[in-house]
């Protein structure tokens, strides 16, 4: 029992002892540690401390050499304004030395001013006694001798004066016309075109007469539908191998004429495929007029031109004035309105332009009313042409004011191209404006689709559209033409008025 209690003794002695020493183990060790973190510390704040005096050693470093060199800044200014204060002052020393020059300068120069009035009243009163005394001593006044004397020299200038000026008026005149003569001389002979004048028929040559009889079809289907299509009088006589072609108008002529052609070459003459080729011509006249107009820009040398503008021009190469051909007639003109105005130091381009676009209204004066001038007028503005030219063809009929050289020029080139021997035609002309009148009254009628002076003018025949003319209205409406036409037109022997009304139902099986 004792020996068990001395060993519970023991061991409970062995563990008090243990935990004394434990405890004291880390006690000790605590301490040390706490020791090495102070000394971290310190040596942490040591450091901090030695890099805030080297901051604070470069900051005061920094501030002193800014310092010194807003000194340096400051000293240079000031230095700077120094020289300019001593500049202003000098100047102001200036001014003042030429300011009291001046006032000496003004002082004599009032002084002399005021001798000058002074011998200027002198020589006045000088002057007055003297020319009293020149009057009292001849008996007249200064205004009755001067006028005496100009009378005088007037009278005895006078006449030779006159025949002065009425010599030179004279040699200017002869000098001018001289110029003139040998100017348009000069511009004739350096252009001299050949010309052949239109006619209102044209001979088709066919390949055979058998061929006649298919082109007047049974009943005459074919010849009919050709001459209501073309507008033309298809004469078919016993000429061998060709027929003829009769109307006014230069296009519808030559559409029938390729019309038949193309016919004759196909073989196949009907009434529909008659319709289809006189489509196709029109379209190949149509082309051609366009290559006419672009042919004519290019050799007259003008570019730039609205392709729409050169569509217009192209209806001129079927159109005629007193039988001359219009385009043909244009191109001339702008050859000669050019030389003229090289001769002249004028415009050359604008006046081969004014001469070249001058008939541009009768390409569709039919379409439009007014005349050919006020319709080319507007043509030319809608198409952007520059006013200089407008100006230079408006004036060829004498409808305008001649504004510049250049429409002088045109008018002169056009009496020049039209008055050559041979150019023109006036008994044609006169007949081909009684054909083109015809037309005109008739297509002035409400419901009127086209017409056609055919026959020489014996015969109109007018196309009226059937939904707006009935049967009964058609002969009302032949009677009117017919009024109108002895109203408004001289003319030998009788018109005949033919209207007609077609009615199509077309349908197409699919």
């Amino acid at each position: 029992m004792t020996i068990s209690l001395f060993f519970l003794l023991s061991v409970f002695g062995s563990l008090a002892l243990g935990a004394i020493l434990g405890y004291v183990a880390r006690q000790t060790i605590a301490r040390g540690q706490i020791d090495s973190a102070e000394a971290k510390i310190e040596k942490l704040l040591r450091d901090a401390h030695a890099k805030e005096q080297d901051i604070l050693l470069k900051a005061k470093n920094e501030a002193m050499k800014l310092l010194d060199e807003v000194k340096g800044e400051e000293r240079q200014a000031r230095t700077e304004l120094k020289r300019a204060e001593d500049r202003i002052v000098r100047r102001e020393e200036q001014l003042e030395r030429r300011g009291q020059e001046l006032a000496g300068a003004e002082g004599e120069l009032k002084a002399r001013v005021a001798k000058v009035k002074q011998v200027k009243e002198e020589i006045e009163a000088l002057k007055e006694s003297e020319m009293r005394e020149l009057e009292r001593i001849a008996g007249l006044s200064a205004g009755d001798a001067k006028n005496e004397l100009f009378a005088k020299a007037e009278k005895e200038a006078a006449e030779a004066i006159t025949e002065r000026m009425r010599k030179i008026e004279r040699e200017g005149q002869d000098a001018i016309e001289r110029r003139a003569k040998n100017i348009m001389a000069t511009v004739i002979q350096r252009y001299a075109s050949t010309y052949v004048a239109d006619a209102t028929t044209t001979l088709v040559p066919i390949p055979s007469d058998d061929l006649k009889g298919r082109i007047i079809g049974k009943e005459g289907r074919n010849i009919k539908a050709l001459e209501r299509l073309t507008g033309v009088d298809i004469i078919i006589d016993d000429t061998p191998e060709a027929i003829v072609l009769s109307s006014f108008d230069p296009v519808r002529r030559a559409t029938a004429k390729i019309a038949i052609e193309k016919l004759v070459a196909d073989g196949r003459i009907q009434p529909a495929r008659i319709e289809d080729t006189v489509e196709w011509a029109k379209s190949q006249i149509n082309q051609k007029m366009r290559e006419a107009a672009e042919q004519a820009v290019y050799d007259v040398g003008i570019s730039g031109v609205d392709p729409r503008l050169l569509q217009i021009l192209g209806r001129l190469h079927y159109r005629t004035s007193f039988g001359q051909n219009v385009l043909q007639h244009s191109v001339e003109m702008a050859h000669i309105a050019g030389m003229l105005a090289g001769e002249l130091s004028a415009d050359v381009q604008v006046a081969k332009a004014g001469a070249l676009f001058h008939d541009i209204g009768k390409a569709i004066d039919h379409e439009v009313p007014g005349t050919h001038v006020e319709i080319g007028r507007k043509i030319l503005q809608k198409f952007g042409i520059s006013e200089p030219v407008v100006k230079a063809m408006q004036a060829h009929h004498e409808e305008y004011p001649y504004e510049t050289i250049e429409s002088i020029i045109v008018q002169v080139a056009d009496q020049l191209s039209g008055g050559r021997p041979g150019a023109r035609r006036d008994t044609a002309e006169i007949y081909l404006k009684r054909l083109e009148d015809l037309e005109r009254i008739a297509t002035s009628f409400e419901g009127i689709e086209k017409s056609y002076a055919i026959q020489a003018g014996r015969e109109v025949r007018v196309f009226v559209t059937p939904e707006k003319i009935g049967d009964a209205e058609a002969h009302i409406l032949a009677k009117n033409i017919a009024n109108r036409i002895q109203e408004e037109m001289k003319y030998p022997g009788e018109i005949k008025v033919t209207v007609i009304r077609e009615t199509r139902a077309i349908e197409y099986a699919r």
